[in-house]
């Protein structure tokens, strides 16, 4: 065995090693355009698409542009930065109970402007957990208060739950955030979007800082500005978060790197305060002009709001000289004139019964009813029966500002942001599977691999359909393709987990020495050191609408052990192989490269398993089917016998004890898994009918198959050199994971 320093339990890393981060040409045309079109678009751009390395560059872009300003105060220990934070939330906390209030109106206006921040909740922490930080005992920390945000596995229990049930009740209905007119309908402005984007540029490139992420949580949490705009109470208290920062604190005293990482956390805290304290200022800013508009004003903004929808079908409505039309078809109409004629206009003229056409027109059974809500015909309303009590126009229209100056500083302070540490390049050509192993788990350092990282997960599972055909030969498998329906996939798997795994299981009477079952085990341990990993980026920020996603992030939870380190299968594995003397370097580190424990010939697995996990989106339903396969493997036969071998030479079988109970046939992540596809299924099957379902379904199976195509290796093998199925199923043995 190859001698080197291994990777040490506990893990006690508090930051990456800093590196370049390699991007290829295409992309920093693609992110200058990005930036180049303003805030909205930053924020989409990283919000909507979590597989590109352009919104990695937009990420780093941002974070360029805001972190650099931050001057933190030098202070030791968790409770003086509480301190720090509480004084800041103390001088804030007048002006957000001023803003809560507020009249009715205004307040809607204060909370829209607010949303986009309020619906990221935490999102910084979303992909904090992956295959590059884990078994960090900071990282599983976070992890953990992440999880408890999410609902523990039920989303209408988490945070961005309660908070837009609390909006609702406030009267705010919004789109989800990920949908094209949120920004528009939220009235976001540029000053929202952009410290949005910030946020969300976190939650993009988490492991490579780490600091940040711990500092911009504490003090999110521990400021807590949207639980005192909406009167509140935090999910996760700060008394944990607290905990959690003064873990890492006391971790930094050990780690080399430990002054900088505190220097950069302390660095996201004053940037945070800066950012609420900024924020807050403008919505007052915000709620002062709106509590100050004249009724004239209110009905110009409900005007400006409906203005782009008065089409040709009003060309015979006039108001004074003009067409409706024809006021609106430059764009920009001229609110005041147009409000000023419309006060003068027969519309609002008093009828025989004392209402004017203009309110009854606006009423049930009227031309224009529906077009405004509740709301805004009731402002209509009053401005019709203040003109018909004789009270004079005000036209005299102050423009809403608020934030425009902060906006445009830090929109050129983006603009100008060029990291340092961005290499502009192709990824090199004919990466043997080690190198390209390393960068996809450092997927942040080299997002410039994704192209080709996505065409070998395509390849992979293009390569995987031979078993659709030659399947059931399968030992442990059966990827024989059929047409689904719940009752048939639950036939399949229920027979693959008798017929395969669980009736040809005998104990084993002979055990082989103690140098074979290490060499057996080191077979699957570059899987198992991933484990879990499939499912990362699952259920993130405005992708956990279908049950199906936060089932499947729960089973990543459970990988992870929910945040406790004791149960998390990252560090059962290297526990594992410390106690038969394999003491790797971690698979984050270029030390991995070099290790000779795990053969080359390992590699194909995990890296189509990588592969898959970056595409989350676009090889969604590939992952549930991959999932299934993944989680089956952990019941039955060959775990026994792993179990039985390593018992007997009295070696760590903690792992695979783990998943023999944790992936159970009954309640567990096998049944889970199934129950997965059937759910996901169901929702294709309610938006789009049974031939979407079967379209959908072969695409599932692909992931399944993907997955039998390494563990049945040998019947692959057969397969291609006879061009047929085997007489009988393959021997097990050899297995790749």
């Amino acid at each position: 065995m190859t001698t080197h320093t291994g990777f040490p339990l506990p893990d006690l890393t508090t930051s990456l090693p800093r590196a370049p981060f390699h991007f290829g040409p295409k992309a920093a045309e693609e992110a200058a355009a990005v930036v180049s079109g303003g805030p909205a678009g930053v924020f989409r751009q990283l919000l909507g698409d979590q597989e590109s390395e352009t919104t990695l560059l937009v990420a780093r872009h941002v974070l360029e542009a805001f972190l650099t300003t931050a001057e933190p105060p030098e202070l030791t220990g968790a409770d003086a930065v509480a301190e720090w934070v509480a004084a800041a939330r103390t001088a804030v906390e007048p002006a957000v109970a001023a803003l809560r209030t507020a009249d009715e109106e205004t307040l809607d206006l204060i909370l829209r402007r607010r949303a986009p921040l309020t619906l990221l909740g935490h999102c910084w922490l979303d992909t904090v957990s992956q295959a590059a930080t884990q078994p960090s005992v900071i990282v599983n920390r976070l992890f953990g208060l992440h999880f408890v945000n999410q609902g523990e596995g039920v989303p209408q229990r988490g945070l961005l739950a309660r908070r837009r049930r609390s909006l609702v009740d406030h009267g705010v209905q919004l789109p989800e955030i990920e949908s094209a007119e949120f920004l528009e309908l939220a009235e976001a402005g540029d000053l929202t979007a952009l410290h949005g984007a910030f946020r969300l540029a976190v939650s993009r490139l988490p492991a490579s800082f780490l600091p940040e992420v711990v500092g911009v949580h504490y003090a999110v949490t521990a400021l807590g500005v949207d639980d005192l705009l909406l009167d509140a109470e935090p999910l996760v208290p700060e008394s944990e978060a607290r905990a959690v920062l003064a873990e890492y604190l006391t971790l930094t005293e050990q780690s080399p790197t430990g002054a900088d990482d505190r220097r950069r956390m302390l660095g996201a805290v004053d940037l945070v305060l800066r950012l609420e304290r900024e924020h807050t200022a403008v919505l007052t800013e915000l709620a002062a002009w709106h509590s100050g508009l004249s009724l004239d004003a209110r009905v110009a903004r409900i005007v400006a709001r409906h203005a782009p929808f008065a089409g040709r079908q009003h060309r015979s409505v006039r108001v004074g000289e003009r067409r409706l039309s024809d006021w609106f078809e430059e764009g920009q109409p001229d609110l005041a004139a147009f409000v000023g004629e419309l006060r003068d206009a027969r519309q609002l003229r008093p009828g025989r019964d004392g209402v004017s056409r203009f309110v009854r027109s606006i009423k049930f059974g009227g031309p224009m009813f529906g077009i405004f809500d509740e709301r805004e015909a009731a402002t209509l309303t009053a401005w019709a029966g203040a003109i018909e009590a004789g009270e004079p126009a005000d036209l005299d229209f102050v423009p809403e500002s608020a934030g425009r100056e902060q906006a445009a500083r830090w929109t050129e302070a983006l603009r100008r942001a060029e990291p340092a540490d961005v290499v502009l390049a192709e990824p090199e050509p004919g990466l043997d599977d080690r190198r390209f192993f390393h960068r996809i788990v450092n997927v942040e350092r080299f997002p410039h691999i994704l192209p080709a990282a996505r065409d070998r997960a395509e390849a992979g599972l293009a390569e995987a359909e031979l078993l659709f055909t030659h399947g059931a030969g399968g030992r442990l498998t059966n990827a024989e393709y059929f047409d689904y329906t719940p009752e048939a996939l639950m036939e399949r798997v229920e027979r693959i987990y008798w017929d395969k795994l669980v009736d040809p299981y005998q104990p084993l009477t002979e055990i082989p020495d103690r140098d074979e079952v290490i060499f057996q085990q080191s077979t699957y341990a570059l899987g198992s050191l991933i484990d879990g990993s499939w499912a990362h980026r699952i259920g993130n920020l405005g992708r956990n609408h279908r049950r199906s996603d936060a089932m499947l992030s729960a089973i990543y939870a459970d990988e992870m052990g929910r945040g406790d380190l004791a149960k998390n299968h990252i560090t059962l594995i290297h526990q594992v192989l410390a106690s038969m003397d394999m003491r790797l370097p971690h698979i984050r580190q270029p030390e991995f490269l070099d290790q000779g424990d795990l053969p080359d010939g390992l590699y194909g697995f995990s890296v189509h398993q990588v592969c898959l996990s970056l595409f989350p989106d676009t090889l969604y339903n590939e992952i549930l089917g991959y999932n299934l396969g993944i989680e089956m493997f952990g019941l039955g036969e060959m775990r026994l016998h792993e179990i039985q071998k390593l018992r007997r030479h009295r070696l760590d079988a903690s792992y695979e004890e783990a998943h023999l109970s944790i992936d159970n046939f009954s309640a567990g992540h096998a049944r889970q898994s199934a129950d997965i596809i059937v759910s996901y299924l169901d929702d294709v099957r309610r938006n789009s009918g049974e031939e979407a379902v079967q379209r959908e379904w072969r695409r599932v199976w692909r992931g399944y198959a993907s997955f039998a195509y390494f563990v049945e290796h040998q019947l692959v093998k057969r397969v291609r050199e006879q061009g047929a199925p085997p007489a009988a199923p393959a021997e097990p043995g050899g297995l790749v994971i």
